[in-house]
C-alpha cells in the first residue's frame, strides 16, 4: 500500500516527536528527574507511537522506539515484542539487539539475551559493547570460558572497558578466576 506524501510526512513528524521525548528523558536522567516527569514523557511518547499506522518504511524504527520507551519505564516484558519485531525488520541494527538482550536479561531469560546478542555480533562484529554484554551474560550463566572469550574480544576492540570490570557485578561469578584476574592486570 503506497502512502501519500502528507501521511508519510506526518508519520515522520510523530516519530521525531517520540524520539525527542526519549532524548529529553536521557538528559533529565543525568540530572535526577522526578519519576512522575519521566513517566509522563514516556507516556506521551507511547501515545504518539500508538497513533502510527502499521505501514511504512518507519515501522521498524517506530517499533524500536516503542520498545525503548517501555524499557525506560522498566516494563521489560512488554518491551520484548516490539523490539523483537523491530529486529526482524532491521536485523542489521545493533541497538535493537542490545535493547532486546537487556530486556531478556531483566526478565530472567539469559538464554534469549545471549541469543539476541549473538545476532548483534552478526549485525556489527566490530562493536566492543556487544562482546562486553555477552561476557556479562555468559558470566551470569556460569559459563566461564565463553565469558572470558567474549570479554577478551571486547577488550581487544576497546581497552577502556577494562575500567568497568571491577564495578561490574555481572562478573561476580567469575571474578576470582585466574583468567579474569589476568584481564584486570593487563597493561595497555
Amino acid at each position: 500500500m503506497a502512502v501519500s506524501g502528507p501521511h508519510r510526512i506526518r508519520r515522520q513528524q510523530i516519530i521525531r516527536e517520540a524520539e525527542g521525548y526519549l532524548e529529553l528523558i536521557s538528559v533529565y536522567e543525568e540530572n535526577a528527574p522526578s519519576l512522575p516527569l519521566k513517566q509522563r514523557m514516556c507516556q506521551r511518547s507511547l501515545d504518539l507511537l500508538n497513533r502510527l499506522p502499521d505501514v511504512g518504511a518507519e515501522r521498524g524504527h517506530a517499533l524500536y522506539l516503542k520498545g525503548q520507551v517501555l524499557r525506560t519505564l522498566e516494563r521489560y516484558e512488554e518491551a520484548i515484542p516490539p523490539l523483537r519485531d523491530a529486529a526482524q525488520l532491521d536485523p542489521d541494527n545493533l541497538q535493537i539487539w542490545l535493547a532486546l538482550g537487556w530486556c531478556y536479561k531483566r526478565t530472567g531469560r539469559l538464554d534469549l539475551a545471549i541469543e539476541a546478542l549473538e545476532e548483534g555480533v552478526s549485525a556489527d562484529p566490530m562493536q566492543a559493547i556487544v562482546y562486553y554484554n555477552l561476557a556479562c551474560y555468559w558470566s551470569l550463566a556460569r559459563n566461564k570460558r565463553n565469558a572470558l572469550d567474549y570479554l577478551h574480544r571486547a577488550l581487544e576492540l576497546d581497552g577502556d572497558f577494562r575500567y568497568l570490570l571491577e564495578q561490574e557485578h555481572d562478573f561476580d561469578p567469575i571474578r576470582n578466576d585466574p583468567g579474569f584476574q589476568a584481564l584486570l592486570t593487563v597493561v595497555v
